[in-house]
């Protein structure tokens, strides 16, 4: 049976004299297409001698159905990675759906400074080369109250630029209870021994003094660095010093304060029903020497890291070999600045942002919009699957305000014929792909994260 099918595949020969080949010749160079037939066929031939049949929807080995195949494989392989995709599993800020939704704002900015020249480093004033965070730096002294400040390509990047200008070779003190382990598995302490800092860990886990902190201090020591705990919560018995008192100790030592904020709220989500996330204008306003946070969380522009603080520092951020590394281009410095407006006119950010949108969304209203799609599918398949809304809660995502939901409306499918895990792959397979949840062997929608269109 196998020598039979292997006898039946066509050559690479008879491929290219296809007519689908021959059209996919105009597309592509020959070269390319050459390689995908042999492939293709290497996979067929793979396939016919570990399992004895076809491959999954190949029809025949014909020319004709093995050039379809060639076809869809060169569509898949040079088809862009990053597809527009439908988020329905509630989580509003989504690592694997690229995290904070732009508002319309910030995409228009982007395609401003993209569709030609642009004035990215020049002052338009002397014509001469100008900093490229300038007007970022007047925003964010805006709405932090800080004297100064940069941006780089991630909070991880801040914080390891933050430690290697000031504290390079040097003791930093760390709270044990904040010696985090990020997203990807990046961990603080491998973070720090990256920037040329030296971790000098004081406290426990779950309480750490102020006069851990003081007596810690030696004469190798750069900088107290305190770490929002991020994506998890120690409660119970449990205490650390607030920032306040870290920068009055700080300052008896002659010590910069680093705080390395984590999402970066500028407002207080207590308005949205959540508990309070600590605010950067509090530890610009407490006295820190420098805080980051990142961009593309509870800020909600393009993946970035945002530092902030006294000018003196900043300005040796700056001056830093690894800055230029780091820096960001003209689409996210397009897309912050516009993001960064948004928080300058409070009464409009719950509609025109995207994030505080979904974060302003009320279960009444979320229920209303399920119960239509009830209403329609219900017509639809009768029989098919058992289809309602359910009770069930949000979550904010990417590290910010952790354990924490809010309430909120769910359309469940119950399919027949099929499990919940099968429907959700196909859902995943659909164009746009849809992403949703499974629970109790229902797939579920949560109308939060999906969007009106």
């Amino acid at each position: 049976m196998k020598e039979d099918l292997l006898r039946q595949l066509p050559s690479v020969d008879e491929l290219m004299g296809a007519e689908i080949v021959a059209q996919l010749c105009g597309e592509y160079d020959r070269d390319v297409v050459v390689n995908a037939a042999r492939t293709v066929l290497s996979e067929i031939r793979s396939a016919i001698i570990r399992d004895g049949t076809l491959p999954t929807g190949l029809e025949s080995l014909s020319v004709e159905s093995v050039s379809r195949r060639i076809k869809s494989h060169l569509g898949n392989r040079l088809s862009p990675s990053l597809r527009r995709a439908v988020n329905a599993t509630g989580v509003i800020l989504h690592t694997g759906l690229g995290r904070a939704m732009l508002s319309q704002q910030a995409i228009h900015g982007i395609n401003e400074a993209i569709r030609g020249y642009c004035t990215l480093a020049t002052d338009v004033e002397t014509g001469r080369r100008g900093r490229r965070d300038a007007r970022l730096n007047d925003l964010l002294c805006e709405l932090t109250g800080a004297e100064a400040a940069t941006a780089v390509n991630n909070n991880a990047a801040a914080t390891i630029l933050i430690l290697n200008t000031l504290a390079r070779g040097k003791e930093v003190i760390v709270s044990r209870g904040q010696l985090v382990e990020i997203g990807g598995s990046f961990r603080m302490p491998e973070v720090m021994e990256t920037s040329g800092a030296i971790l000098r860990e004081v406290g426990t886990t779950n309480r750490t003094h102020l006069r851990d902190y003081s007596d810690a201090v030696n004469e190798n020591t750069g900088a107290i660095l305190r770490v929002h705990h991020s994506n998890y919560r120690i409660v119970g018995f449990a205490e650390e010093p607030s920032i306040g008192e870290l920068v009055r100790v700080a300052k008896t030592r002659n010590l910069p304060v680093i705080d390395d904020l984590g999402s970066g709220a500028l407002v207080d989500l207590q308005e949205f029903g959540f508990e309070t996330e600590p605010m950067v204008q509090e530890s610009i306003k407490a006295g820190v020497d420098v805080a980051c946070f990142s961009g593309d969380k509870l800020i909600g522009g393009p993946q970035s890291g945002v530092i902030v603080g006294k000018a003196a520092c900043i300005e040796k951020i700056r001056k830093n070999p690894l800055a230029r590394a780091l820096r960001v281009g003209k689409m996210t410095i397009a897309g912050m600045e516009a993001t960064l407006q948004l928080f300058l006119n409070r009464s409009k950010l719950r509609q025109q942002h995207p994030t505080y949108r979904m974060f302003s969304l009320s279960p009444e209203e979320l229920g209303k919009r399920a119960q239509a799609i009830v209403d329609e599918l219900g017509d639809l398949i009768p029989q098919k699957a058992e289809i309602c809304v359910v009770d069930g809660a949000s979550e904010v995502g990417s590290g910010s305000v952790p354990t924490q939901t809010i309430p909120t409306k769910l359309l469940s499918v119950k399919p027949a014929g099929m499990s919940a895990e099968s429907l959700a792959k196909r859902l995943r397979h659909n164009a746009p792909p849809i992403f949703a949840r499974i629970q109790r062997e229902a797939v579920l929608f949560d109308f939060r994260t999906i969007q009106p269109d």
